[in-house]
């Protein structure tokens, strides 16, 4: 009498897992193929910047830009550091706060205000801000000018500030609502029965379930205002206001082929816009897919 083996059952009430179709576990190689592709286009840049600011500059002509240098050196960081690249690197460092500092303190309230109110007026002026996605900066550009001529405003820190933050505004309260639209209304709800108002409401609730959004709006704008041109350009002169953007400009022209040189000053220039995706890299995403839902 032989026995025979059955395979364990599931006890009852208990539903068998799901079996994944056979096509769902085939390796994607379209999808490998295409993060190759990127991959190679996004390190081969960073390649050049790291290898070239450590050569020096006989080393670059005589070899060539992308092979391996032969022989390690810093003096092209220190000729960078003791330039007037400090002065640059500060003035951007305050235009970046500042602008990312505006922009989260208006789009914040800006947001909750357009989800939460039924104002035809609200309405309104979210349709007027979102006109500011269409403008390009290069159509306003002589008006600005001459505003900021009029407020007395030319040649100052401010003159960048203002309107680097003007420009970021709209496309960051379109993020700030969609993040606050996947906020359930029940919560608001909870608030208004707790004896919050708009207020204690906007900062004890909204504010903490806004993070990924903030860190969006936060990282996008900073990427803006560091990697600003037009702006400086235009509205400023003075060598003491100068940004990195018009500083590596007249870098380049002042050092001419030094382009090892070059390069360390714009490797400088990368740390903080990399350490500042880094710390936020997170709330990115998850802001990026706000709204995604509804």
């Amino acid at each position: 009498m032989t026995a025979t083996l059955t395979p364990p059952q599931a006890p009852a009430g208990v539903p068998a897992p799901p079996r994944r179709p056979w096509r769902a576990r085939r390796p994607n190689w379209l999808g490998g193929l295409g993060a190759g592709a990127w991959l190679v286009l996004v390190g081969v840049p960073l390649y050049f910047l790291a290898v070239t600011s450590v050569r020096a500059s006989g080393d670059y002509l005589a070899d060539g830009p992308t092979a391996p240098p032969t022989e390690l050196t810093a003096e092209n960081y220190v000729t960078v550091l003791t330039s007037e690249f400090p002065r640059y690197f500060l003035n951007n460092v305050l235009v970046t706060a500042a602008c990312v500092a505006i922009v989260l303190t208006l789009a914040l309230p800006a947001a909750y205000a357009i989800v939460r109110s039924r104002s035809r007026l609200v309405s309104g002026a979210f349709s007027v801000l979102l006109l500011g996605l269409a403008v390009p900066a290069q159509a306003v550009i002589v008006p600005l000018y001459l505003m900021i001529t009029q407020l007395r405003l030319y040649d100052s820190l401010l003159a960048i500030i203002l309107p680097t933050a003007a420009f970021a505004l709209p496309l960051s309260v379109v993020v700030l609502t969609s993040s606050l639209r996947d906020v359930p209304a029940e919560l608001y709800e909870a608030a208004t029965i707790d004896g919050a108002g708009p207020v204690r409401a906007l900062f004890s609730l909204v504010l903490p379930l806004s993070r990924p959004g903030l860190a969006t709006v936060g990282i996008f704008t900073a990427l803006q205002a560091w990697n600003g041109f037009l702006f400086p350009l235009v509205l400023t002169q003075d060598p003491a206001v100068r940004v990195l953007t018009l500083g590596l400009w007249d870098f380049q022209g002042q050092y001419g082929t030094n382009v090892p040189l070059v390069t360390a000053a714009v490797t400088l220039s990368l740390v903080p816009l990399l350490a500042v995706y880094l710390l936020g890299r997170r709330f990115l995403l998850a802001g990026l897919t706000a709204g995604a839902g509804k």
